[in-house]
């Protein structure tokens, strides 16, 4: 089963989203587990301290490094195989699908919710931990952050989605945004869903949708169409026949 970990200030923000629609659904059915830890049972003190003030000055607090080992590893004493220890950070690297789709076919992921100014970089280092950042913009803490990783992984596990086809055509599959789409009513306000989509011919919707899809990333993400284009090109251009050596030997 994938399980989640949560390691969080504010147990009580989970489930949230990810107790209704299709992950809830598949969380009451097992298919995938929730694990909610709260940071504070291993603060210091009689107040449960579980940071303090940033070393050479500035504003804000830190996450102590002392306090966050142990709620790691109080997760990890109980782990019978190892799950990738993730820090949600803005200064991590981007989350893409391509991770999503790595992370999902695991046995899930330990998720460290940041808070305040970060987390001590000591701990950081000492456990390995993976920081991702699912956008270049700062969030008050990380329960946000994990929420949108877990449930774009359960998304992906066999029998959350009911169309397993539709994980094919999304965005970010093949390098590409997802074509646009169009449902009933015909007409819309003067506008009409494009012919081709009711046509009926199959192969000359297939082209309009990746038509569509790479007008979209050209325009929109140009960097997700650069490397795009380098890969298309590549497949266009024909290889070139390698030379034999003069003695006659295969290269």
């Amino acid at each position: 089963m994938w399980r989640a970990s949560v390691l969080t200030l504010f147990p009580e923000m989970f489930p949230g989203p990810l107790g209704v629609s299709l992950a809830g659904k598949a969380l009451a059915q097992n298919i995938w587990a929730l694990d909610v830890r709260d940071i504070r049972e291993h603060g210091i003190g009689k107040h449960r301290s579980v940071d303090d003030t940033p070393s050479g000055g500035g504003p804000g607090m830190v996450m102590r490094a002392d306090v966050a080992a142990a709620a790691i590893d109080a997760v990890r004493r109980d782990e019978s195989a190892a799950r990738p220890l993730i820090y949600l950070s803005p200064k991590g690297a981007p989350l893409t699908q391509a991770r999503v789709r790595d992370l999902s076919t695991g046995t899930g992921a330990i998720l460290f919710c940041g808070r305040f100014e970060g987390l001590d970089e000591r701990v950081i280092a000492s456990r390995a931990m993976e920081e991702i950042s699912i956008g270049d913009f700062v969030l008050a803490g990380g329960e946000v952050a994990a929420m949108a990783l877990i449930e774009a992984c359960v998304r992906l596990i066999p029998g959350v989605m009911g169309a397993e086809g539709s994980k094919i055509e999304e965005s970010f599959e093949g390098g590409l945004l997802e074509y646009p789409h169009y449902t009933r009513p015909q007409s819309f306000e003067g506008t009409e869903i494009p012919p081709v989509l009711t046509s009926g011919d199959h192969g000359e919707i297939a082209r309009w949708r990746k038509s569509e899809a790479e007008r979209l990333t050209r325009s929109r993400r140009p960097d997700l169409w650069a490397p795009y284009e380098s890969r298309s090109r590549s497949a266009r251009t024909p290889g070139y026949r390698t030379k034999r050596p003069p003695d006659g030997r295969k290269p």
